[in-house]
């Protein structure tokens, strides 16, 4: 028991430190195999034969990168952009203030959402939405952080209750399969179907988190400084264009990434696979003459990068996990927590979310903390008698904790870039303490009732 409380604490303790996540999951295991007895060859064993979990999440993560970047060369990411810029400047001018604020709400969460599934660009859509808006929010007075409850709102509830896109990877490839990988020798199975189903109330508590945050926390008035900024903006492509130019894109280009769009949706839903559906997706752009064919290589190779990141970490991570569970002291925790725990649900459910907090602020990726976590909480589900649907939430939840307030995370990173462009938004006290508030204590307290309930 022992080895898994240093791993974790050794794993937790760097990524605090600021210690890449792959040094730190790779330490952390190291130190809870040598402690556990395995030896030096006996943990490098169990944790590369764990890798192997992890390289079906990497590849998807690897061509849905891809997939985003052939379609931000087509154009249509930065032309929606610029509709909704022009649409929101115009209507400054003419519309009731309130209404306007409504409009934006609208506007921002809904490309928050598209990001994450329609157009998987992530958070690449922000430092291209967001700054050319900055001027109306001054006019209207509007509190920034409201917007960065926005965007993180879209960004994180979007993937733990929609599968597809990056939520098809957190739900099915990662939760599911980590469940049901961890849960077999208990007897316990899951279907992809159950996991939304599951999440619906700590997302839930989300929503009202964004309704607190907006309409309650933000709603006055807040003055900023209008301050000038570049006279360019970076677009999703990479490339450099002029805030006020309308991007040139032909017809038939629209119609074909509209039609990849479509079908790389149609072909997820129909074959439970990222990987194949980002790959249509990436074919019919190539072959609609999107980018040249001797470009092909460039292009899904610079794509495959943006996530190569995120892609180890979950390599990692299954590593990590394969060493604490060669050290066969899982059962002995187990029972060692129940023990001090007793015989209380509530206390149970509590606990395990508070950790599952804890450690993906340490790490920064809710992705990455499943593995980590599925290992130990689905034994002590299973050990204080929560349903299979109340375990789904408890382990979605407790991996999502922390992933709106870490300092580290692209949740909140991504916001922060387009904020802050004239210097007036603070990335801790406007951005992670915000959202943290608003978004982790909810998500803690649904998350709890969904255990109870389900």
């Amino acid at each position: 028991m022992f080895a898994i409380l240093a791993a974790v604490a050794v794993m937790f303790g760097l990524s605090l430190g600021r210690v890449p996540v792959v040094f730190a999951l790779v330490i952390g295991a190291l130190t809870g195999g040598l402690l556990a007895g395995l030896g030096l060859q006996g943990t490098l064993d169990a944790f590369n034969n764990g890798l192997g979990g992890g390289a079906k999440i990497a590849l998807a993560y690897g061509v849905l990168g891809a997939f985003a970047l052939a379609l931000a060369r087509s154009g249509l990411p930065d032309l929606l952009a610029y509709k909704l810029v022009k649409i929101l400047k115009n209507d400054s001018d003419i519309r009731a203030q309130k209404q306007v604020k409504f409009l934006i709400f609208i506007t921002v969460g809904l490309a928050a959402i598209a990001s994450q599934n329609v157009i998987p660009v992530h958070i690449a859509f922000i430092p291209v939405l967001i700054p050319p808006l900055l001027s109306v929010f001054n006019h209207l007075r509007l509190d920034r952080r409201a917007i960065a409850s926005v965007l993180t709102f879209g960004l994180v509830a979007t993937y733990m209750f929609l599968p597809m896109g990056f939520g098809a990877i957190f739900l099915n490839d990662i939760l599911a399969h980590n469940i049901n990988h961890f849960g077999q020798g208990y007897g316990l199975q899951i279907s992809n179907d159950q996991i939304p189903r599951a999440m619906m109330i700590p997302v839930g508590g989300m929503f009202l988190g964004l309704l607190v945050a907006v309409f309650i926390s933000y709603r006055k008035p807040r003055v900023y400084e209008d301050k000038p900024l570049h006279n360019v903006t970076r677009s999703i492509v990479g490339e450099m264009a002029q805030q006020q130019q309308a991007p040139q894109i032909a017809t038939f280009t629209l119609w074909m990434a509209a039609f990849a769009i479509i079908a790389t949706i149609a072909v997820q839903l129909y074959s439970d696979s990222m990987i194949v559906a980002g790959l249509v997706g990436v074919a019919i752009l190539s072959c609609a003459g999107i980018f040249k064919w001797k470009e092909a290589d460039d292009v899904i190779v610079s794509g495959m990068r943006m996530m190569a990141l995120v892609g180890f970490t979950m390599i990692a991570a299954q590593g990590f996990a394969a060493v604490i569970e060669a050290t066969n002291q899982v059962p002995d925790l187990v029972k060692a927590t129940a023990g001090w725990i007793g015989d209380s649900k509530a206390l149970a459910a509590l606990v395990m979310l508070l950790v599952g907090l804890l450690i993906t602020l340490g790490i920064g990726s809710s992705f990455s903390t499943v593995p980590i976590l599925a290992i130990i909480y689905v034994p002590l589900c299973l050990q204080f008698g929560f349903s299979p649907m109340a375990t789904i939430a408890l382990i979605g939840t407790a991996a999502a904790l922390g992933d709106a307030g870490s300092p580290a995370s692209d949740s909140t990173l991504g916001p922060t870039s387009g904020l802050n462009l004239d210097g007036q938004h603070d990335h801790m006290r406007d951005t992670v303490v915000p959202t943290f508030i608003h978004f982790n204590i909810p998500l803690i307290v649904f998350g709890w009732i969904a255990a109870m309930v389900l």
